[in-house]
């Protein structure tokens, strides 16, 4: 079976409350929508980062609390 499609799209405003690594945002048709998960360690790193403090001049953005 053959589809052809054709397709005009227009978006004023798209707003995306949420990205996680298993996330698919479909606009439009899709023949077929293959996941594919990619991690790199460009810098060369061996631990995790170290936390940040309340004295520390990294954290600018207040972020709420978990509830």
């Amino acid at each position: 079976m053959s589809l052809t499609i054709h397709q005009q799209i227009t978006i004023h405003q798209l707003r995306v409350d949420s990205v996680s690594n298993s996330s698919v945002l479909q606009v439009g048709s899709a023949g077929s929508i293959r996941s594919l998960s990619q991690l790199y360690n460009t810098g060369g790193f061996t631990g995790p980062a170290p936390q940040l403090g309340a004295d520390n001049p990294l954290s600018f953005v207040p972020l709420p609390n978990p509830s």
